[in-house]
């Protein structure tokens, strides 16, 4: 039997191995769609499965300030302490511990045409096997006027940080495409992934590029054009399909960050030390990221996007049994159970963030509506489905009217 798409990407993270594998996809509904289903008992912290995605992009604007990434798994280059330095503004800072940085900077390489950064031998052949021959810019990497940076530069024009998606995500699946010798499979490929209605998509475009989005839109496919056209995907390039391309991105695409800092912190914690000289580590760690919240704000990993066939698969819900993570330094997806799944539950993740998961109902289908243009039901909406249609700001302003003065100075004293 031919191996599905899912498992060209997917690794079973079950010792066992595929005749064992953990879940699988179902289709529920006209109106849901498919969705993700355990075909066993999955037990609290465990790995459900590992997916690297069919395409992934690092975000222009992070790329742009010298957040170092590899250009085909986005593995973080720089080590622990060259980040620490650049996200504080400080070359003389040095941390404690460097053994514990993961980073091997003897096995990074470089495209020989475009100087374009890799991890290692294999995420260079990797990257040049499926895109890179079509997106390498060989000499003309700094210049203006070559049609893959006069897109990348209209793209930072309109979609500023902080960053959702890239246009270099789009222009790789074109490039796959336009290298592959099956371009019928990887047509088929990425049709799988979520698609929207007409009027659903340019609410999702509108989301992404703005009140101007028609007009930016219209700029962007032209320049897309220009250095990109495939006659076998020539429906991508018309307005409609590239309209359709965008929402596909738009709906489908997972966010992933690396930091070689993060992995850093994570070998410390993990040391076994005296009570003493944990403790002074701890507190230069604590003291660590203050200073680099000072400095650089919430900005601290590199940033970028994929399509991943499974996780795309996975629907919402406010109250998830499952999380994505990325804790190998790279864009391979770990789908994690947060709790005890039964055979035949749907495994479900959250599109919002913890503290957006613990806003009122109401801000909860604002967001999900605005970005994702669904509106939730899952158990805890429906348990909610009675309480008033207030965002979380209305119920805190309704609240602070109702709050006496001496409230307000107990309040005062409390922050202090």
């Amino acid at each position: 039997m031919a191996a599905s798409t899912g498992d060209l990407f997917c690794f079973c993270a079950d010792p066992a191995g595929p005749a064992r594998a953990t879940a699988e996809v179902r289709f529920i509904s006209s109106l849901k769609g498919k969705g993700l289903f355990a075909t066993r008992n999955i037990h609290k912290g465990e790995t459900i499965f590992l997916e690297k995605p069919v395409v992934s992009s690092q975000f222009l604007w992070n790329a742009l300030y010298r957040y170092k990434a590899c250009d085909h798994c986005l593995r973080a280059l720089e080590t622990a302490e060259e980040n620490a330095q650049r996200l504080l503004g400080k070359s003389c800072r040095v941390l404690p511990h460097p053994e514990q940085c993961s980073i091997r900077k003897d096995l990074h390489q470089h495209c020989p045409h475009c100087q374009a950064a890799y991890c290692s031998a294999e995420c260079r052949q990797s990257a040049f096997e499926q895109y890179h021959q079509v997106l390498c810019l060989g000499p003309s990497r700094e210049d203006p006027k070559h049609p893959l940076n006069k897109l990348q530069d209209a793209w930072r024009n309109i979609h500023y940080p902080p960053e959702t998606s890239s246009i270099m995500l789009l222009a790789r699946m074109v490039a796959t495409v336009k290298q592959a010798k099956d371009k019928d499979w990887w047509i088929k490929l990425f049709s799988q992934f979520c698609s929207k209605t007409a009027n659903e998509e340019e609410e999702i475009v509108h989301k992404l590029l703005g009140d101007k989005f028609k007009g930016q839109l219209e700029l962007l496919r032209r320049l897309f054009t220009e250095a990109l056209y495939e006659e076998h995907l020539s429906r991508w390039f018309t307005p409609e399909g590239f309209q359709s391309l965008f929402a596909l991105v738009g709906t489908n695409g997972q966010g992933i960050g690396t930091s070689s800092l993060s992995q850093w912190v994570h070998a410390c914690d993990a040391l076994e030390l005296p009570p003493h000289e944990r403790e002074q580590l701890d507190a230069f760690i604590d003291q660590l990221y203050k200073d680099i919240e000072k400095e650089t704000g919430e900005f601290l990993n590199c940033e970028g996007s994929g399509l991943y066939v499974l996780q795309s698969c996975c629907n919402h819900s406010c109250i998830p049994n499952a999380e994505t993570s990325f804790p190998d330094n790279n864009f391979l997806l770990h789908l994690v159970a947060l709790e005890e799944i039964e055979p035949g539950e749907e495994i479900c993740i959250s599109y919002l963030d913890c503290c957006q998961r613990e806003r009122s109902r109401h801000s909860r289908h604002k967001i999900l509506r605005e970005h994702y243009l669904f509106t939730c039901s899952c158990p805890k909406c429906l348990a909610q489905a009675d309480d008033a249609n207030l965002t979380s700001e209305e119920e805190e302003e309704l609240e602070g009217e109702g709050e006496t003065d001496d409230a307000e100075l107990e309040d005062e004293m409390t922050d202090v």
